[in-house]
């Protein structure tokens, strides 16, 4: 058996056990029919034709990222904007999210679909700021390789509709959220910075839920591998760290493994120069674990972002053994320009919109 096409046919069934479809219409049958459905998020469009499949047709705004609003009905609305920079349909998505709950009608059913990605997606701004402050303010983030939870409170400082404001506007009679978790501890008040967060009073019946996480990834490509025969050496959530550190820390164990597979999960950050080169920080681990494991033989890695997308490029992340270290590779692991190294060595892994996201998935196979 191809090791590479084996360690990513392990990623990809993770990957597709926490689908977005999929994991929403696994508990539709334990909801009331809602009257009106929003869905916001990298995942919203598979979540919302999972309901839609389900209830029929209603009311249905979806928000979500540039090309990720496919297969909807026509009567859906749909707003795709810009991620991981937000831009002026950001604004629009927010507006028009806010608008949709002020409008339901009193003992009405909200159905909300909240994933990943909501952060940048959808935005309204508090009164007196701009879509420039909310551009420099994520910028500013993502350049300082804080993790999700510490981007996501500076977040909701500029906004209307994030860390339970959203349902503050919702005047009806029972709201459910259904979410897809990318935050370590699955915290709701984190998930797309609190856009389905409940806020502190509530004069209506609400129900939340986590229906799908990285855990669920990671026990699922478990599965397969037992089922294959190969021996689950360790499954853990612990990428949570400077993509350097992580590199470092599992270096070690990954060169002193046996053979078998290893499973992490979690979200690595990272700290770019002033002018970054192409990639995102899976591209960077994948890089910097390639070093680690330079001339070893018999063992393939992969690692990508569970929803197919690395930073602002097309790529989920990479597929790297002992031979991808090489020439060139140093320069481009310091200008934070991996994916070009990568590229070059025909080890990017691209899989195009998953309709999930979960934070990131390695796999580490040796023979």
């Amino acid at each position: 058996m191809d090791r590479r096409e084996q360690a990513i046919r392990i990623w990809q069934a993770g990957v597709d056990a926490v689908g977005g479809h999929a994991a929403t219409s696994k508990v539709l049958d334990t909801i009331p029919e809602p009257d009106q459905i929003l869905a916001v998020g990298k995942p919203a469009a598979a979540m919302a034709r999972a309901a839609l499949e389900h209830f029929g047709p209603r009311p249905t705004l979806v928000v979500t990222k540039d090309d990720h609003g496919r297969d909807l009905p026509e009567y859906v609305t749909l707003i795709e904007a810009s991620h991981p920079v937000p831009d002026d349909r950001s604004l629009e998505g927010g507006r028009a999210l806010r608008e949709a709950v002020e409008a339901m009608e009193p003992k009405s059913h909200l159905l909300l679909l909240v994933s990943g990605g909501a952060s940048s997606l959808a935005e309204d701004l508090l009164p007196g700021k701009t879509l420039s402050d909310l551009e420099q303010l994520n910028k500013k983030l993502l350049a300082e390789g804080l993790d999700i939870t510490a981007m996501n409170a500076e977040r909701r400082k500029l906004s209307r509709i994030k860390g339970g404001g959203l349902l503050s506007h919702f005047k009806g009679g029972k709201a459910t959220v259904l979410a897809i978790s990318d935050v370590p501890g699955d915290d709701l008040n984190v998930v797309g910075s609190g856009i389905g967060a409940l806020p502190e009073t509530i004069d209506f019946e609400a129900s939340t839920r986590i229906v799908a996480s990285n855990a669920h990834a990671r026990a699922t490509a478990e599965e397969l591998a037992q089922s294959e025969g190969v021996e689950v050496l360790a499954n853990e959530e612990c990428l949570h760290d400077d993509f350097l550190n992580v590199a470092e820390a599992l270096g070690q164990r990954i060169r002193e493994m046996p053979s078998g597979i290893m499973i992490f999960g979690g979200e690595p950050t990272v700290v770019l120069p002033e002018n970054p080169g192409r990639g995102g920080r899976n591209q960077a681990l994948s890089l910097a674990l390639a070093r680690e494991i330079s001339g070893c033989k018999g063992i393939t890695l992969v690692v990508g972002g569970t929803d197919g997308t690395d930073g602002p490029t097309q790529a989920a992340g990479a597929v790297v053994d002992g031979s991808t270290w090489g020439a060139g590779a140093e320069q481009a692991l310091q200008r934070a320009d991996s994916g070009s190294y990568l590229d070059r060595s025909g080890a990017l892994l691209i899989t195009g919109p998953t309709g999930t996201n979960v934070m990131d998935l390695l796999v580490v196979i040796r023979e």
